[in-house]
């Protein structure tokens, strides 16, 4: 793995991390919190797979999301009295670097950032969030932790869940998917490459004539493919349930790990339609899916997780 904290839009929080870093190493117990939610799942999972990799002495906890707590409720986390407590806050509005404030507890909020793109280095804003900051901090606490590096692929996926792909394009998403390729973590492939995507996720897209095209895509040259794709989701077009940023990171950018079927977008648009609607159920599920993705670094459905297990 790449050091992630040198990619440029760790910049302005690079130095932040890494004294987080140093205080859960330090930690003579650490309470790692997010909400029960699936972007709560993946950034708690990359702090649990720290801890498990270093043998650190932590304890995790789901709490409530804010969509099952009155609108005027105060956020459901708490620090703990005893240990360090470490706060993945996946649900805050996005932060400016300088409103940071100093704590007693890490506080993983998202960051306003920037980088430098196109061949003019555009710059372009965007945001940092709470579950690649935690895939960083997990590398830096783990660099060569076997779970640290199993579950290293999903650290951008925060980031495809985030509203920022329904406007626009996502620079900081974009950065994070070129720097996980090019150290090997993930594949970046167009749709037909997928041997089983979740093909619902883009409306009016025809299941018959992908299976079609992804049958006759490997004779096909670069004009061709990028002619036939044009074809495939010109009908999509029309949906407004969908943004065109978001239609061509899931037409052009699957995020695969080596020759797994499933795409990462898949997986978590599977996971999603799952999770259950009241909070209990809700923090059940998020637990039992915390724990298998431990196990196996792929976010599964229950009943494909009952499978693997049989």
């Amino acid at each position: 793995m790449r050091d992630v904290l040198n990619v440029p839009i760790f910049s302005p929080v690079s130095s932040a991390l890494v004294s987080y870093g140093e205080q859960i190493k330090h930690a003579d117990l650490v309470h790692i919190s997010a909400p029960a939610s699936l972007e709560g799942v993946l950034a708690l999972g990359q702090l649990e797979a720290a801890c498990l990799d270093l043998g650190l002495k932590y304890r995790r906890r789901l709490y409530t999301p804010r969509h099952h707590l009155p609108r005027d409720a105060p956020p459901a986390w708490t620090e703990e009295a005893k240990g360090l407590t470490v706060i993945a806050d996946v649900e805050e509005a996005t932060w400016a670097i300088a409103d940071r404030a100093e704590t007693s507890y890490v506080h993983l909020v998202p960051l306003n950032t920037s980088v430098e793109m196109g061949e003019k280095n555009r710059r372009m804003s965007g945001a940092i969030d709470p579950v690649v900051q935690a895939g960083a901090l997990a590398a830096w606490l783990a660099p060569n932790g076997r779970r640290v590096r199993k579950l290293r692929p999903y650290i951008s996926l925060g980031l495809w869940l985030r509203g920022a792909l329904d406007t626009s394009m996502d620079p900081i998403h974009t950065t994070m998917l070129n720097h996980l390729k090019d150290e090997g973590s993930v594949r970046i492939v167009p749709l037909p490459e997928v041997a089983s995507p979740a093909a619902e996720m883009i409306p009016h897209l025809s299941e018959r004539q992908l299976k079609r095209l992804a049958k006759v895509w490997p004779t096909m040259d670069v004009d061709q493919r990028s002619l036939a794709l044009s074809e495939l989701i010109l009908p999509c077009l029309t949906s407004r349930d969908l943004s065109t940023p978001r239609l061509e990171e899931l037409v052009w950018h699957r995020m695969v790990v080596g020759d797994a079927d499933m795409d990462l977008a898949s997986q978590a648009h599977a996971v999603k339609k799952e999770w259950p609607q009241d909070e209990k159920s809700s923090k059940l599920y998020a637990s039992k899916l915390l724990d298998q993705w431990l196990r196996s670094g792929t976010l599964m459905t229950s009943e494909e997780a009952t499978d693997s297990n049989r």
